[in-house]
């Protein structure tokens, strides 16, 4: 059993990240269970422009203090289980467009997220024969409608609809959705904390959870950190790494120090210093106090 951090190595963590890591890894040792960090590294492209960000992100993690249990596992090393994955799962090929689901799909949910509206699910053996000469088809699961719910440590019971999302791409590319899963289930994962921008992926999770065989698992969503507009904190920001902060005084300790005070476990060291740098830094919605779970092992 064991609690997780997975960050994609395409930027460098800012202080949302950092937060989230350091909730999810109080959280591990508090239920007296592991804690391990994997870098989702999937999407080739992106990840091949941003260089060899992981490094950095496991160095920045290191420096705040967190440690974790076991290799740092890459996704892009795992290929195979998502493969197997895919073989017991219900799917169907799926040769529509963005713009094409866009003009079909019902309005988009508040995280953008529009639900596919089935226009490939019952296309004839011909018809798929016909459009993979077009365009390679990516791979969508048949959910059949179903509606599932998850209960969020914080959020409380969330529920939602299951479209039929991807969970290979027309590129070949495995969909995280898919990979996350996978991944949690074959590291013994039952702890998962993110932040709340992700609470509307949960019940489509838990169904291919539920899929491939998981029980349930204990979800956290954090609050987001937000800039002095009240929108997601982005490098935009300024002062939001722990590299742009090292280059005006601030040390990780300090910034461990500001994190531990957005949670209620202690009183920021240099908190002006850090605040005066980055005076948006505040987390948005209800993250429950952690007092009790300073402990390390």
């Amino acid at each position: 059993m064991s609690g997780r951090f997975a960050p994609s190595p395409t930027s460098n963590l800012h202080l949302g990240n950092l937060r989230t890591a350091l909730v999810a890894a109080l959280m591990a040792r508090a239920s007296d269970v592991g804690f391990l960090v994997r870098i989702e590294d999937l999407d080739v492209t992106r990840v091949a422009a941003a260089g060899d960000i992981a490094t950095r992100q496991v160095e920045d993690l290191a420096a705040l203090g967190l440690r974790w249990d076991g290799p740092v596992v890459r996704q892009s090393a795992r290929l195979e289980l998502y493969r197997a994955a895919i073989d017991s799962l219900p799917t169907y090929e799926c040769f529509c467009t963005r713009r094409e689901i866009a003009e079909a799909a019902s309005a988009p949910h508040a995280d953008g997220y529009r639900p596919y509206p089935g226009t490939c699910r019952n296309l004839s053996a011909s018809e798929r024969a016909a459009r993979r000469d077009v365009r390679p088809p990516a791979l969508r699961v048949d959910a059949q409608g179903a509606c599932v719910t998850v209960h969020d440590q914080w959020a409380g019971a969330v529920s939602g609809l299951v479209d039929d999302f991807v969970v290979r791409r027309n590129d070949g590319v495995y969909a995280y959705n898919l990979a996350v899963v996978v991944d949690d289930l074959a590291q013994g994962v039952t702890q998962v904390v993110r932040g709340e921008d992700l609470l509307t992926s949960s019940p489509r999770q838990a169904w291919l959870a539920r899929r491939l065989g998981v029980g349930s698992l204990l979800t956290g969503h954090v609050g987001l950190v937000v800039n002095a507009s009240g929108h997601r904190l982005a490098k935009r920001d300024g002062a939001v790494t722990l590299e742009d902060l090292a280059a005006r005084g601030i040390s990780p300790s300090d910034v461990l120090s500001l994190l531990g005070a957005s949670l209620g476990l202690n009183h920021p060291r240099g908190a002006g210093d850090v605040a005066g740098t980055q005076p948006s830094v505040r987390p948005r919605g209800e993250t429950p106090h952690l007092g009790v779970v300073t402990r390390r092992h």
